[in-house]
């Protein structure tokens, strides 16, 4: 695959908080660059506060310049009324990644968690330790949306190589005459 050198963005979107996190990556090496939290106030009116993840998310974009990025999906859990405003806030951050022709990489809290700790129901405390760890931080990032943010770009890095050669697996075998998709078996 050669050696891959780029900047990642990884994102962990919410209404009241958006963590944001810059990992850049040079082939096997992860080193964490910048990370921050995109924070609103519950009484501003909505249009505003996702404007102001649109427009913060665009500002981190401009000053670091990634290449692609890691978001975590929404989870429907019990709280419908929180994951719609999630999906709000996940969609102002794409937006501003479409904007900036990033690569988006999309992500279940589960897949973060696997490919951070190896587990996907994996605690926000083994997570927060796994990114220090994998980072070499000195300390656990703060605050926890920030850590999850940083965690949803880790697993960009992991789960991209898998997407690369399925790329270009799909490309041989076009090439051969054979199947595009590696979920089928080429006859």
């Amino acid at each position: 695959m050669g050696s891959v050198a780029r900047t990642v963005l990884g994102i962990d979107p919410g209404l009241a908080n958006t963590g944001w996190g810059i990992v850049r990556q040079e082939g096997a090496r992860l080193e964490c660059v910048a990370y921050g939290c995109i924070s609103s106030r519950s009484d501003d009116p909505l249009a505003q506060r996702l404007l102001k993840v649109t427009s913060q998310m665009r500002a981190v974009i401009a000053r670091f310049q990634p290449e692609c990025v890691g978001i975590e999906t929404v989870w429907f859990g019990q709280n419908v009324t929180a994951a719609f405003a999630t999906g709000q806030a996940r969609g102002a951050a794409l937006v501003a990644c479409a904007e900036g022709g990033l690569q988006v990489g999309e992500f279940s809290p589960s897949q973060i968690k696997l490919s951070v700790v190896g587990t996907g129901s994996a605690s926000k405390d083994q997570v927060a330790y796994m990114v220090r760890h994998v980072l070499g931080l000195r300390d656990v990032p703060r605050p926890d949306h920030a850590a999850d943010a940083l965690a949803a770009a880790i697993c960009y890095t992991a789960h991209d190589g898998v997407s690369r050669v399925e790329e270009r697996f799909g490309r041989a075998a076009q090439a051969r005459g054979g199947c595009a998709s590696i979920e089928r078996t080429c006859a």
